[in-house]
């Protein structure tokens, strides 16, 4: 499908959010399900402008909030740098986890109601950004998440005091759950990897899990770390989920 891209700006707790939005033009005013998508901490770089023009030209509406519009102003895009590194682990850690949960719901709400969409919710993200749909999922009306490399939730650390309480309030999830891992992935070892396993188990979460060797951020479709036959396999995965959940 065709797509065309514009951006909002919604009030919030904390602020004024942008979020880019990403529709599938369709025959008329047809109606598509939702996606909200969690990026790096880099907000919408180029390549994650890429995967929500991905997921939208397979027939849905994605938004894209910039989840750092405490610390910079509207529409910044950090570098794949170290600076923009630093700034965006810093900013990880600066924000109240009260502060993403408040932007969730308010993307969630924006989405339910858009003209285009049908209503049916799904989550996405990569990262800092897999860690943030997981928070969508517990949200009740949340149907289907796919969570890729998500760093912070093995811990529990993400947010300020890096104390958030994702594994505890696992029991909330009503949607289905897909987790992506890379088994080189040093943000996710092995041992972190066993404990987000088990905690889903434990809350008997509907969920799917499968990791690949790869490293972190093989779906990052620039440098060195891209994996293109993995990152395929991954949407191809997640779309099996999302088509089946909200179509």
């Amino acid at each position: 499908m065709i797509v065309e891209s514009t951006h909002v700006d919604l009030s919030t707790p904390t602020g004024t959010m942008r979020v880019h939005l990403h529709l599938p033009v369709g025959e008329g005013r047809a109606r598509f399900p939702a996606l909200a998508l969690y990026s790096e901490i880099y907000q919408q770089t180029a390549p994650i402008r890429r995967s929500a023009l991905r997921l939208a030209s397979h027939g849905y509406l994605v938004a894209v909030p910039e989840v750092f519009h405490e610390h910079e102003p509207l529409g910044t895009v950090l570098g794949y740098d170290t600076e923009g590194t630093e700034k965006g682990n810093a900013y990880k850690y600066a924000t109240a986890l009260s502060t993403y949960d408040a932007d969730v719901r308010v993307v969630l709400d924006h989405l339910l109601q858009h003209p285009r969409s049908t209503g049916a919710l799904g989550a996405v993200g990569w990262c800092l950004g897999g860690h943030l749909a997981f928070r969508a999922a517990l949200q009740q009306d949340v149907r289907a998440t796919a969570c890729f490399y998500p760093t912070d939730l093995h811990g529990d650390s993400l947010g300020v005091g890096k104390a958030s309480d994702s594994k505890r309030r696992m029991i909330d999830v009503r949607g289905e759950v897909m987790m992506v891992f890379g088994r080189q992935d040093p943000h996710v070892p092995a041992e972190g990897r066993r404990e987000i396993h088990s905690a889903l188990s434990v809350a008997n979460v509907r969920f799917t899990w499968h990791e690949l060797n790869a490293v972190h951020a093989f779906m990052r479709d620039e440098g060195p770390r891209y994996d293109a036959a993995l990152a395929a396999l991954g949407y191809s995965l997640a779309l099996e989920m999302f088509d089946r959940v909200l179509k």
